[in-house]
């Protein structure tokens, strides 16, 4: 029998990260649960210290794994500048935006509940990479858990910004297959009218159309892998 090989510095560092990830999943997703809990009640946010306190732990931990990772690499200055956005989007903005008594609308300070969660897509993306067999695989899940995300919460802030001015959106499965439909561009007929909709409607149509190249590439791959071993056999 072998030596038992024992785990390296490497090892650990990669292991600490690994856990940093999974927990910034799990908190995001719990901060994903709440928000659409107070959606759907149509509850203020604002008004709830325990999510207001919940939220800046979040944006705490999200900082204190960006400063952790960055001391842990082995390539500072590479670390710095390829993941100083995820430091940016962990900072608790509502919460010092309230502290500091600052005049803000309710849709503005809705839309700045969704910016720490753009961390966890990171997470994801290297989550959804231990399930998956090779590259190709792992681009296409992650993309396919964004897109899915991103429909999502556009449905959430489409519904808190249109269903008070929009006689076509009185409830949120409105939102939601607008969302639906506007990602497939094949459009539906609900219409945004506000600004942020519309912008809304944009960037979710861009999505479905870089969907495309990406599901050619992925098929592409798994064409020439049975190609290759069929060659083999």
């Amino acid at each position: 029998m072998g030596k038992p090989i024992n785990p390296t510095p490497k090892d650990y560092v990669s292991r600490i990260c690994d856990a940093l990830h999974v927990s910034i999943l799990f908190l995001s997703i719990y901060l994903i649960v709440t928000i659409s809990v107070d959606t759907f009640r149509n509850l203020s946010f604002l008004n709830q210290g325990n999510y207001m306190t919940i939220q800046l732990w979040i944006c705490f931990f999200f900082m204190f794994d960006f400063w952790l990772e960055f001391v842990l690499s082995p390539r500072k200055w590479r670390y710095l500048k390829t993941h100083f956005i995820f430091f940016l989007v962990s900072i608790p903005y509502l919460n010092i935006i309230t502290y500091m008594n600052v005049d803000f609308s309710p849709q503005a300070g809705y839309f700045l509940r969704f910016i720490p969660l753009v961390r966890s897509g990171y997470a994801l993306a290297i989550v959804v990479g231990w399930f998956t067999r090779n590259r190709a695989s792992s681009l296409l899940v992650s993309y396919l858990a964004m897109l899915l995300a991103t429909v999502y919460f556009s449905s959430l802030i489409f519904f808190v910004l249109e269903h008070t001015v929009n006689p076509l959106v009185e409830q949120y499965t409105d939102a939601l297959w607008w969302a639906f439909m506007d990602v497939t561009t094949v459009g539906s007929n609900i219409y945004a009218v506000t600004a942020t909709g519309k912008i809304l409607s944009v960037v979710l149509a861009a999505l479905g159309m870089m969907m495309f190249p990406i599901f050619t590439v992925y098929v592409t791959n798994l064409v020439q892998q049975t190609a290759q071993h069929k060659s083999e056999e």
